[in-house]
């Protein structure tokens, strides 16, 4: 094993891994439960707003581009959280779905599990994914996760997405929801997924 450093590094860079630049013109865009229970529901999140925002100018970017997009969209039960019939289940006014973009619908926190979605992407032939949307530690890092095991070659949008605060599993100080997203991002990062800004992808 290589000596220790204190400078912490990602399985990738110690995998000799390069960074690449994620592109729409080589990408789909995987947009994660852009939906009005985290914003005016009972899931509310932190900087949802900004978020919002961020992903908005992203999409607005894909369609220039012509990049394919895809919405994925929770189901939960009538009445609950996510209800597919009520106001929480909707899609943000910023994130919905335009022509003939497809909705994939997940009732699990992986939006490859038990959907469509392997097969709308691979219809695509794009050999990048460009994931976004909400929430970080939930179903964006764990469709970020499957799509490793998929064999896709992903990125995370930082800034295009968001979280909550989180309850202490052993019964400590509540976790913060900026802490929540930086180690969600963190862990994506090592292994899964590369984490970019908005910003930072190219055309």
């Amino acid at each position: 094993m290589p000596p220790a450093t204190d400078t912490p590094r990602t399985l990738l860079s110690l995998a000799g891994a390069q960074p690449q630049r994620a592109r729409l013109s080589q990408a789909t865009l995987v947009i994660i439960d852009a939906q009005n229970e985290y914003r005016s529901g009972s899931l509310p999140l932190a900087g949802i707003d900004r978020a919002v925002e961020r992903l908005a100018l992203l999409l607005q970017r894909a369609r220039a581009a012509a990049t394919p997009i895809i919405h994925v969209a929770q189901i939960g039960r009538p009445g609950g959280l996510f209800d597919p019939e009520g106001a929480g289940g909707a899609f943000l006014t910023e994130a919905t779905p335009q022509g003939a973009e497809p909705i994939v619908h997940k009732r699990l926190p992986n939006a490859f599990a038990g959907t469509d979605l392997d097969a709308i992407v691979r219809e695509r032939s794009r050999p990048q994914l460009i994931i976004a949307g909400f929430m970080t530690h939930m179903c964006v890092s764990a469709t970020a996760r499957s799509a490793l095991d998929h064999g896709y070659n992903s990125f995370v949008a930082a800034d295009a997405a968001a979280t909550r605060a989180l309850p202490d599993a052993l019964d400590g100080s509540p976790v913060a929801a900026s802490e929540v997203h930086r180690v969600a991002l963190a862990e994506i990062a090592d292994r899964y997924a590369e984490v970019i800004e908005t910003d930072n992808i190219a055309g």
